[in-house]
């Protein structure tokens, strides 16, 4: 199994949501040595805004492309190919002003690509990136999945969305959530977390072994 990591967060070693996401990575590696993991650090290499360069090199053949639209249109190229590449996509992210982090957004900019990721038809459009199993880890500071607060969660409703366009529907999520509510919460959250990921695990460890 292929695993591709897409990290987000710009709080470095002190992200929840890429410390979790990175030991469910690692966690999957161990139970399956013939696992392999691909990671996209979206902080320490971010992906550029696409721009007018993009938007037109990307329907512009091959041989006619500016060397600058070559530029681009080649890391859209290089992170679809990590995309298709994988079985199982893991993304992690930080609840930022209600979304998903701009680094995160802009890696989904680049795969959300007609003709490569997509394309319409008759019948409308249809996602081209099947067969993926992907998990979203995100943290937040605040309750988010239940209550009040619910309808302040675009991120979650964003990336089903997008990931479903695209054609990847298997999507289950991974919250850390009440971080900013004191210690005690941010221990039960990773320990939520935690013992949901080591679920995931234990789940593929037996179905290997079925």
């Amino acid at each position: 199994m292929s695993i591709l990591l897409v990290t987000s967060s710009p709080r470095g070693n002190a992200s929840h949501s890429t410390r979790i996401a990175t030991e469910f990575a690692e966690k999957l590696l161990a139970a399956d040595p013939s696992n392999t993991l691909v990671v996209r650090d979206l902080v320490a290499n971010p992906l550029p805004h696409i721009d007018a360069d993009y938007a037109t090199g990307i329907y512009t053949p091959v041989e006619a492309r500016t060397p600058r639209q070559a530029e681009v249109v080649g890391v859209s190229d290089v992170v679809l190919d990590e995309l298709f590449a994988a079985d199982t996509v893991i993304l992690a992210t930080g609840f930022i002003n209600f979304n998903i982090s701009s680094t995160l957004k802009s890696w989904v900019d680049h795969i959300a690509r007609s003709g490569r990721s997509f394309a319409y038809g008759e019948n409308g459009p249809k996602g081209l990136v099947t067969g993926k199993k992907v998990y979203i880890v995100l943290a937040s500071g605040g309750i988010y999945s239940e209550g009040a607060a619910v309808q302040f969660d675009h991120a979650i409703p964003y990336l089903r969305g997008v990931l479903g366009f695209l054609g990847m529907t298997d999507v289950d999520v991974i919250r850390i959530e009440g971080v900013g509510m004191g210690p005690d919460a941010v221990t039960a959250a990773l320990a939520k977390a935690t013992a949901k990921v080591d679920a995931v695990v234990a789940s593929q460890q037996a179905a290997a072994a079925a």
